[in-house]
């Protein structure tokens, strides 16, 4: 058995093999961890589906509730594992261990928060994640038990993310892969074998969850070319926090605004009934599932350029985003190619006794799948500034597409066009989305042209 590399051996790895070599070995095993997530996250989607449209939408509705813990997690996650990898880069270890130490026990300190508050307030929060009526009882069902694996998903996030940044992706896709894996093995046994309808999902969710934590946590301390994770590290301070932050936010900016933005995409959905919701539940589950693979490919660049940019080597840098933008357009344009023609055909796998969630499924879906070969620069382009530091350009790039693009969208549009105004936002918020990536992230590598190299 290959023997595991040494910090050094790694170190050494990241500052001079071929950029593009390195990028696709990180980032295989980050695909895999990603594409079995959302597999899963479709899995619930469709075996809830089954048991009605009304369930259906409840999945959609707690999924903005979702994505708000992972906002959070992804924030604490990647805000110290970038931290992690230009620490390392620049050779200071003792650091690197701390700020492991800071992100987990926070991520997992802060779950246990989330789950109490949101838990106290269960009922009012579904109605105002967009629940309808009939919506609502599944909804309250199926939030409960994911609020009680929220500490669990949080530190496995947060751990996953640290992997990651120390160029060690294979240990955090199995922790991750293992979880998914139990998860839709776990989805129909509960669902329909134990009759526990969408509680079953969510149980069967907050059950591998805490699998992946328990996977991850083990990886991190018995792993000799890992950095362990020990309470006496964990000393926090306000410089430190502000560092996560700082690098963390556009996390936060990324999925947080995305919850808002489902919020008020469910909301207004209501107003076509369940059936809408439903589509739109389906088809966002479809389109992450696409995107995962991006984000997994972008997640093998990134600590090759924070590691990069810790040792001052701006040229390698430049090098490596060039790969990853180019990369991931190919990437979204081949996924894009497939699964355009069999629109209609995959919202009807989920839904194939509802033609109206399969008619406002299908143009979405086919709406939504045409801008996408554009998140190959929007993706790398946030992930790019996230890894180097730039916190609030990299904060603006990932609020723009479900944020201050896309809200304001659907404030104006559906009143305006209807229901055809609702299915045209994001794809508007794509185009603009893209462009003004190209206008931040442009500017930075003019200014890193002229930064030389450091010996």
């Amino acid at each position: 058995m290959k023997k595991p590399m040494t910090s050094a051996q790694r170190t050494h790895m990241m500052l001079n093999q071929p950029v593009g070599r390195i990028i696709c070995r990180l980032a295989v095993p980050s695909i895999i961890s990603m594409l079995i997530t959302s597999i899963y996250n479709m899995a619930d989607t469709f075996f809830v589906s089954q048991l009605g449209t009304s369930a259906s939408g409840a999945v959609g509705v707690i999924f903005s509730a979702m994505a708000i813990i992972q906002a959070v997690a992804f924030t604490i996650g990647m805000g110290s594992g970038s931290n992690v990898s230009r620490e390392l880069g620049a050779g200071r270890d003792e650091e690197a261990h701390k700020f492991c130490a800071v992100g987990v026990v926070t991520a997992f300190v802060t779950g246990m928060v989330l789950c109490a508050v949101c838990l106290s307030n269960i009922d009012w929060l579904v109605r105002f994640l967009g629940a309808t009526e009939t919506i609502a009882p599944y909804a309250v069902d199926y939030a409960t038990y994911i609020f009680y694996g929220a500490p669990f998903m949080m530190a496995s996030f947060a751990m996953n993310n640290m992997l990651r940044f120390q160029g060690l992706a294979a240990y955090g896709m199995v922790g991750i892969t293992t979880g998914g894996i139990l998860n839709m093995i776990l989805d129909p046994i509960l669902i329909f074998g134990f009759n526990l309808g969408t509680a079953g999902a969510a149980i069967a969710t907050a059950i591998s969850q805490f699998v992946s934590f328990s996977i991850l946590l083990a990886m991190c301390n018995t792993r000799p070319d890992a950095i362990t994770i020990r309470l006496r590290n964990f000393k926090p301070t306000l410089k430190m926090y502000g560092r996560i932050l700082n690098n963390g936010l556009p996390s936060l900016g990324r999925q947080g605004i995305a919850s808002v933005s489902t919020i008020i995409l469910n909301t207004t959905a209501g107003a076509w009934g369940d059936a809408a919701i439903a589509a739109l539940s389906i088809v966002s589950r479809f389109v992450m599932f696409i995107n995962s693979a991006v984000i997994g490919f972008g997640q093998g660049f990134q600590p090759v350029c924070g590691f990069n940019f810790g040792a001052g080597k701006y040229s390698r840098v430049r090098e490596a985003f060039r790969f990853a933008v180019r990369g991931a357009t190919i990437i979204l344009l081949c996924l894009v190619i497939i699964a355009l023609p069999f629109s209609r055909l995959i919202v009807t796998v989920f839904r194939a006794d509802d033609p109206e969630v399969i008619r406002i499924g299908t143009l979405s879906m086919q709406l939504q799948l045409s801008t996408m070969p554009l998140w190959g620069m929007i993706v790398m382009g946030n992930m790019f500034t996230q890894s180097i530091g730039y916190g609030v350009r990299a904060t603006i790039i990932s609020a723009a597409r479900q944020g201050f693009c896309l809200i304001p969208l659907l404030l104006i549009l559906p009143p305006v066009f209807g229901l055809v105004g609702l299915q045209i936002c994001q794809p508007i918020a794509d185009v603009l989305t893209f462009f003004l990536s190209l206008l931040i992230v442009g500017s930075i590598l003019r200014q890193m042209k002229t930064m030389p190299d450091k010996a």
